[in-house]
Parts: structure tokens; C-alpha cells; sequence
């Protein structure tokens, strides 16, 4: 079985395409179309459902998609390392990240990085967390810096980078607006903004609202910060978000603490794949994120 082979069989199945496909791969479509016969012969198996718009995979195909993700990511690796050794990083790192974390500059982070590695290729992803935590578990990405309540997420290890307390943004107007702080349990009858599922900040809140059997309704869904700093600062509801966050627009909205000690704490951490060690770029990129370098 070929690396290449494996390479065009990814490619197809995230184009779903294979004339996307061989332009991605700068390969004539006739020669990707062999390898991926080449490669179903060798499997035994189909591994496409072909149809003139689209092709999608089979239970064959999608149970080799992990396998050859994380295998060329193995190979990438493997050369990766024998660069490192002679004193020159090189090849690609997939990095993600949830927006806005505040207590890390991911821009500068990655910027330093690439300044100092000319030779690696940087590419990020943004996402929710949940949605990153699954990429790395794929093999789309190498390193994460993500926000959770805490709990390890499966097949992944995490190290901590920094823990911040909740905070509720309202209107100016708002009854909240002028307190000194806010319990819990006076949120039970507010209408909230909110990320999506999948993103840090709501993970915490629900928990916690869990936990206090307090339930809420969340009447605006979003999935970046600024949209959620709009829609409260119009007053179509409150949000409990991290204090990076809170603090992002203090003339538009107000930024009141929570009293009463909280079970859950926003925490952003670096998240790895479990059970294999990290590329020499990833390896370097954690090291300057934790130094602060």
C-alpha cells in the first residue's frame, strides 16, 4: 500500500469530488482514479459510491478514512523528526483554535512561529471546541488550543494553559447592569445569548445550571463572540461568558462577576492526540505557547 495511494483516497473523500480531488493533488484525474482502483483492489473492497455529482465513502471507505489520516500523519511525522535531527524544522502543522481565548494570542503565537520556522506550513482552523477536539481525534489537526470545563475529552491529552471565572455581560439598562454581582440563581428567568453547542463558554454554563437544577432559554444561537457582544448589547437577552470575553466592550455592555463559588471554571489547554508523540513542529509550537515565547 502506497503513501500516494492514501493520499488521493483522503483527498476524494473530503472533495467528494474526483476532479476537486486531482486539482488539489495537481494530478491528472485519470492517473487519481487508477490509484483509488489500485487501492480498492488491493482492500478488497469498494471504497466510493460513485455518482456524476458526488462520490461518497462506503462502510469500507469511512472505516479507512481514520486509518490513513492518522498513517500519513505518522509518515509526516517520521520525516518531520529526521528534519528536526539535522537542525531544520520543516513540513505542515494543523493547528485549531476556539476564538477570542484571551489568555493566549494565537495570531502573534503562530506569527513568532513562523517567523523563527520559515520552513513549516502553518494551517489553522477555528472552531468550537468540541468540533477541534474531533479533528484531532481524526488526524486533521496536530495540536488544539481549545476551552472545556475540564473533563478530558476521549483520545486526547490535555495541558493546561489557563483558568478564568464566568461572568454575566448584560445592557446597559439591564437590572443587572449596575450590581456589584450576580447569583446564579437570579438567571433562572433571563432570556439568553449563547454559542452554539460544542464551544467552551456554553459547556460551562450548562453544567453549571445543571448542577443548580436552574433551567434558562436561550433565544439567540451564535458562533462567534462579536455577534454575541452585539445581540446583548441590543438587549435581546444576557450571556455568562469567560472574563476575556466580558471585558471585550465595556461601551456597549456591562460585565457584572458571579457570586457563590462555581463547580465548573472555563479552562483553555493545549489538546494533543493521545497515545502518539507529538511532531517536532507541534512539539516546538507547545513549547513557545507555554513560555510565552
Amino acid at each position: 500500500m502506497e503513501l500516494r495511494h492514501l493520499e488521493y483516497f483522503v483527498a476524494v473523500a473530503e472533495e467528494q469530488h474526483f476532479t476537486r480531488a486531482a486539482e488539489r493533488m495537481r494530478v491528472a484525474q485519470s492517473g487519481l482514479s487508477a490509484s483509488i482502483r489500485s487501492l480498492e483492489r488491493e482492500l478488497g473492497a469498494p471504497l466510493f459510491v460513485r455518482s456524476t455529482r458526488r462520490v461518497e465513502l462506503t462502510e469500507a471507505g469511512r472505516a479507512l478514512l481514520a486509518e490513513a489520516r492518522r498513517t500519513l500523519a505518522s509518515a509526516d511525522a517520521a520525516r518531520q523528526a529526521v528534519a528536526a535531527v539535522k537542525g531544520l524544522l520543516r513540513g505542515t502543522i494543523a493547528v485549531g483554535a476556539e476564538q477570542c481565548l484571551g489568555v493566549v494570542d494565537v495570531a502573534r503565537l503562530l506569527a513568532d512561529f513562523r517567523d523563527r520556522h520559515p520552513n513549516v506550513e502553518i494551517m489553522l482552523r477555528q472552531g468550537a471546541s468540541a468540533d477541534l477536539c474531533a479533528d484531532l481525534r481524526s488526524g486533521r489537526l496536530d495540536m488544539g488550543f481549545v476551552a472545556t470545563d475540564g473533563k478530558p475529552p476521549e483520545q486526547l491529552d490535555l495541558i493546561p494553559l489557563a483558568a478564568e471565572p464566568m461572568m454575566v455581560v448584560c445592557h446597559p439598562a439591564h437590572r443587572f447592569a449596575d450590581s456589584a454581582a450576580v447569583d446564579w440563581d437570579e438567571l433562572e428567568k433571563e432570556i439568553f445569548v449563547d454559542f452554539h453547542r460544542g464551544f467552551g463558554a456554553r459547556e460551562v454554563t450548562e453544567e453549571e445550571c445543571a448542577a443548580r437544577r436552574l433551567s434558562r432559554r436561550v433565544a439567540v444561537e451564535v458562533n462567534d463572540v462579536h455577534s454575541l457582544l452585539d445581540f446583548v448589547g441590543a438587549g435581546l437577552g444576557v450571556a455568562v461568558v469567560p472574563r476575556p470575553i466580558a471585558r471585550k466592550r465595556p461601551a456597549q455592555v456591562r460585565a457584572v462577576p458571579l457570586t457563590a463559588a462555581s463547580a465548573y471554571t472555563w479552562r483553555v489547554w493545549v489538546a494533543l492526540p493521545a497515545g502518539r508523540p507529538a511532531s517536532p513542529p507541534a512539539a516546538e509550537l507547545l513549547r513557545q505557547a507555554q513560555l510565552g515565547d
